[in-house]
């Protein structure tokens, strides 16, 4: 067990203590989006958002239900598949999914989902989190990955609502793992079972003396997999590629790009860009220095003449992957790497950047020999080459991985089934 032996009575106090200190943290978290609105869009967008929440509300009288609440898009994504099971198994329920993020509200749209009202959560403090909890009364509310906000969590468990964590992750540098960090392990104990990814993260939650786990894997692998059967194939985009190789560069940021562009005009073969950042002034940044020919997916004039794709719209890297010969996923020079699941399932090589040790699949893709870690521009361009040298391989390698990897969805519904 984690932390010091202290008496009952130094615990209450130090707990007291600490959910005060928590408290005034989430203050200043609010005041400092607050400041940070007057300058900043996506703090404006946080504020706005929550400006009328309450009051747009749903009436769930007399309805069953059910709470998801994602950080963002990503664990949006992670949840989906255990969601829609959930609707399928009973129409009857009232499915409410909640974001912290401005980006998860932003494009949820954009997948297809279940969902009867999306909202962002209420800022954590006791009395906002006891009204939203009063107004949806959830028999069960899921918690996606590593999203624990302790006065929703207390909210609930007062409510007599079943508390889940799904996909879960943990790592031995968490503050629940430190000797100061009693408040946020009683955060965890209000939970009634962990569904977590892997190994680690059981051994780290027995340490600390909660034993309602268990392994499910992660979910989103049904995702992606679902995302490949139900994907419609992208004329313009197949137009472009031919059936050329493709190098495709997903979710790329400025650190990334430092990197790639250098060597994008020295590859003899199709290149897909599809940047992080849209806006006009970073996709125009991105043009000047390439060499060869290139085309915006916005303007598919003679899209089939080009060398480089630049995907400057939201939502066609899914559709860019399915023509992949090898992928570069962006985020890994940050420590925030995108999801690198979503090549994999496509079967191909995946490279990213040195900084993903918070993603245990980074570690896992390069494991099982088709996950790539590059730091320089030559680094890259031997990688890619390498690649494709023994693309078969590889490609039977991710496809095998993902493949061994899908079911967490099914594993955590049938153990959840005789709840509802």
């Amino acid at each position: 067990m984690v932390g010091p032996c202290l008496p009952e009575k130094a615990q209450r106090l130090l707990f007291r203590l600490m959910s005060l200190l928590y408290n005034i943290s989430i203050f200043f978290l609010s005041l400092g989006l607050r400041i940070a609105s007057l300058f900043n869009p996506k703090a404006k967008l946080w504020v706005k958002g929550r400006t009328h929440l309450f009051r747009e509300l749903p009436n769930v009288e007399g309805k069953k239900v059910i709470w998801f609440h994602c950080a963002s898009l990503g664990e949006f994504d992670q949840g989906l598949p255990l969601m829609n099971k959930i609707k399928e198994n009973d129409p009857s329920v009232f499915l409410i999914v909640t974001f912290f993020s401005p980006s998860g509200m932003q494009h949820y749209q954009k997948r297809s989902h279940k969902a009867d009202h999306v909202c962002y959560i209420p800022l954590d403090t006791p009395s906002k989190a006891k009204k939203f909890i009063k107004a949806i009364q959830p028999e069960s509310a899921f918690f996606i990955k590593y999203e624990f906000w302790t006065n929703h969590i207390l909210a609930c468990k007062n409510n007599g609502t079943k508390i889940y964590n799904v996909s879960g992750i943990f790592r031995q540098n968490q503050h629940f793992f430190k000797s100061s960090g009693g408040f946020f392990r009683k955060t965890l104990q209000l939970f009634d079972w962990f569904f977590v990814q892997n190994e680690e993260s059981l051994s780290l939650l027995n340490s600390i003396g909660i034993k309602q786990v268990s392994i499910s894997g992660d979910s989103r692998f049904d995702k992606v997999c679902e995302n490949k059967a139900n994907l419609e194939k992208n004329t313009a985009i197949s137009k472009f590629c031919r059936d050329e190789i493709v190098f495709i560069i997903g979710s790329s940021w400025p650190k990334d790009e430092e990197i790639l562009l250098p060597i994008i005009n020295q590859l003899k073969c199709k290149v897909i860009i599809a940047p992080h950042n849209i806006d006009e002034r970073h996709v125009k940044g991105i043009a000047s220095k390439l060499e060869g020919s290139f085309v915006l997916y916005s303007d598919e004039t003679s899209i089939d003449n080009q060398d480089v794709l630049i995907l400057d719209t939201i939502g066609h890297l899914s559709s860019a992957y399915a023509f992949g010969s090898v992928a570069y996923v962006g985020g890994g020079f940050s420590g925030s790497l995108h999801n690198i699941l979503e090549p994999a399932v496509f079967g191909m090589g995946v490279i990213y950047g040195p900084k993903h040790s918070r993603f245990p699949e980074g570690r896992q893709f390069i494991e099982n020999g088709f996950g790539f870690e590059v730091r320089t521009s030559e680094e890259l361009k031997s990688t890619i080459e390498a690649i494709l040298l023994d693309k078969e391989t590889i490609d039977d390698k991710a496809a095998d991985f993902v493949q061994k990897n899908i079911g967490a969805s099914d594993k955590i519904f049938e153990k959840l089934n005789n709840r509802y």
